[in-house]
């Protein structure tokens, strides 16, 4: 692979597919996140840092990206994808991308979904303009990812036609609230709705309601205690909080009744008969905050790898054996092999994520503008969403670490960015959903098929189910459909003569191992219930089987959304390079997965050790473009905010060196 002919790869083509179909958000963001007002600081006390990412945010207010995400009726653009794109954007200051994520995308998002019309005219110009600034109150203390069980109340009072909500016991506090413990003065809180019937109160469920947090002055409304998280790892830009409620009252009206209501008499009604489907119809809604922390993981991602490829693009250590009597020259840390193992395997995985998140995003876009809901669509949706912000998280956490050790000392220096990309991107590995979860609930949704008992299956439903189950895997295809079953057609199968640079073969083998390991745990479930397993234990015990699902399931797609990009692209020979990186994904997953496929016969041990050579070669015959290939994520040199990271001139000196 080294000894091809060099490439000339178009940087505008090469540009222009990264920042695909809202390209022209990207250069807005470009054009506006700039200047000492965004500049990534470091050391800022946690009380300064909260101040001045205030200060972006009401900053951002006075431009055109808070408004992509909501109705035109209240003065937005209607444009769901521009919004999610627009999050991704805001590296430069990840605390500014979390604020702006629960202000808009949480705050104002759940106020928009889960609302009516009412409640748009009456909030969501103000939560715009963050003249009101507000909180998800979702999360309690004893309750993270089972939101189901939450234990906050709302009980109907008929007789002064309000809510009165109110937290039970310690457990039911709502915590790490952002915007919760300095600036937030309503929240969204979820809670379990109650209304008064014949025999008692009757129990509704989950429901979200508009509560006054605090005044105009900043103090806590009658009522609510609110505390502060203090400082964290990292974002202490946000200010996460705890909130409990003691008996709090608001207006009927402040229900966000789109999906259950309750008249002035307390007579409760809905549009979704089924508690189960309507609280994941609920949840459904709220989609975008998990989408949205895909892509900005893929952002921070990005920007780690920006700066430590740049870095060992021109750090040199240790020197070659002279050539022709000439003088020795030390060696740049990017033409060891080690290091491009390092950076470029994570590179190409990095690309591979960003397609597959752009397709997630159209996904979501083009969904949020049906005027009728389709239900198996939104469900392929939320399970796709589950398992890319699982894979992408993760991703970041284990790149962003090898970033930091490929640039030695220097990758610790605080000024040097990725000590902080590090401590701010950890947590998205478990907000917006834990990863471990989120990849179970992928899994539960790709052994029922996405059938329509999805939402109403627990952990016991499906073992019961999986158990009567005659089970017939469906592989579910987003991207270039007729692309990808072309060229599996046209793959030569499993045998030895299949070239490992062949596409059709790399496509068949993910789907190969991902059926294979779905139908694996399929017949686990079955013969452990057939046994008389307890239901819980059943789904318990299997885990591992479940959470192997998930992955296999991800890999596919990802290639597959890899593979449509490419085919879009116009240029021959940044296509070429495009292609290269993508056999550079599919190997090095082949790699990292090596025990499986040798276990499972698909690669012999001969097989295996070319692929291994394989990856090697790709490293280096990838080198030469690995600047360049960063450099067209269109990350500004003043958003990296590193000095180890070069701008171009600095580099044409490093080459004239």
């Amino acid at each position: 692979m080294s000894e091809q002919a060099p490439l000339k790869p178009n940087e505008a083509e090469l540009r222009g597919l990264l920042d695909g179909r809202w390209a022209n958000v990207r250069e807005k963001a470009r054009d506006v996140i700039r200047g000492d007002m965004y500049a990534p600081v470091h050391g800022l006390s946690m009380e300064d840092h909260r101040a001045r990412t205030l200060e972006q945010l009401q900053a951002l207010a006075r431009t055109d990206m808070p408004a992509y995400g909501f109705p035109k009726s209240v003065g937005g653009a209607d444009d769901v994808g521009a919004s999610v794109v627009a999050f991704e954007m805001l590296v430069a200051d990840m605390s500014l991308m979390v604020k702006m994520g629960v202000q808009f995308g949480l705050f104002g998002g759940a106020i928009n979904a889960l609302g009516t019309d009412d409640h748009h005219q009456r909030y969501l110009p103000s939560v715009m303009s963050v003249e009101l600034p507000g909180c998800f109150a979702m999360t309690e203390t004893g309750h993270g990812s089972d939101v189901q069980r939450l234990r906050t109340t709302a009980t109907y009072d008929p007789d002064t036609e309000e809510f009165v909500v109110h937290t039970p016991d310690e457990s039911a506090r709502k915590d790490y609230i952002g915007n919760a413990a300095k600036d937030g003065r309503a929240a969204v809180v979820f809670a379990q709705l109650r209304t008064p019937g014949p025999d008692g109160l009757v129990e509704h469920g989950v429901h979200a309601l508009m509560v006054p947090i605090r005044d105009e002055q900043g103090r806590p409304s009658p009522g609510v205690t609110i505390e502060d998280c203090g400082p964290k790892a990292g974002l202490n830009g946000v200010d996460n909080g705890r909130l409990w409620f003691d008996q709090v009252r608001v207006p009927r009206t402040d229900l966000l009744n789109r999906y259950g209501d309750v008249a002035a008499d307390g007579t409760y009604s809905s549009p979704i008969e089924s508690p189960n489907r309507r609280f994941f119809t609920m949840l459904g809604t709220l989609i975008r905050g998990r989408v949205s922390v895909a892509g900005g993981a893929g952002t921070a991602t990005k920007a780690a790898l920006a700066i430590a490829i740049r870095y060992s693009d021109t750090r040199r250590q240790f020197t070659r054996p002279a050539a022709d009597g000439g003088p020795e020259q030390e060696v740049r840390v990017l033409d060891y092999l080690a290091q491009q193992r390092k950076l470029l395997p994570a590179l190409a995985r990095t690309y591979a994520l960003h397609f597959a998140q752009e397709e997630l995003v159209t996904r979501l876009h083009e969904l949020s503008r049906d005027t009728e809901r389709d239900e198996r669509a939104q469900r392929e949706l939320e399970s796709r969403a589950a398992g890319l912000k699982a894979i992408s998280t993760w991703h970041a956490t284990a790149t962003i670490q090898t970033a930091r050790e490929a640039c030695g000392g220097s990758g610790y220096i605080a000024e040097n960015r990725i000590p902080q990309l590090k401590a701010d991107s950890d947590i998205f590995t478990t907000f917006e959903g834990d990863n471990t979860v989120l990849l179970q609930q992928l899994a539960k949704a790709l052994l029922t098929n996405f059938k329509d008992s999805f939402g109403d299956l627990d952990q016991m439903g499906l073992a019961r189910f999986m158990a009567g189950k005659v089970f017939e895997n469906v592989i579910e295809r987003t991207a270039a459909i007729p692309l990808i079953e072309r060229l599996i057609a046209a793959a030569p199968g499993r045998s030895e003569e299949a070239g490992l640079y062949n596409r059709g073969w790399h496509l068949e083998l993910f789907e190969d191992r991902e059926k294979h390991i779905l139908e694996g745990l399929a017949a686990r479930l079955r013969r452990s219930r057939k046994d008389g397993g307890d239901a819980f234990q059943v789904f318990n015990q299997a885990q591992d089987h479940v959470l192997a699902a998930g992955r296999a399931h991800m890999d596919r797609v990802v290639l597959e959304a890899f593979v449509a990009a490419i085919d879009r692209c116009g240029d021959k020979s940044t296509t070429k390079l495009l292609n290269r990186v993508c056999d550079l994904y599919v190997l090095s997953v082949i790699e990292e997965n090596n025990g499986w496929f040798l276990e499972h016969e698909r690669l012999s041990t001969a097989r295996s050790k070319a692929v291994t050579t394989a990856v090697n070669d790709l490293c280096q015959g990838l080198r030469p473009y690995a600047v360049q290939l960063v450099d067209a994520f269109g990350l500004r040199d003043e958003w990296l905010g590193a000095p180890i990271a070069l701008g171009a001139e600095h580099r044409r000196q490093g080459d004239r060196d």
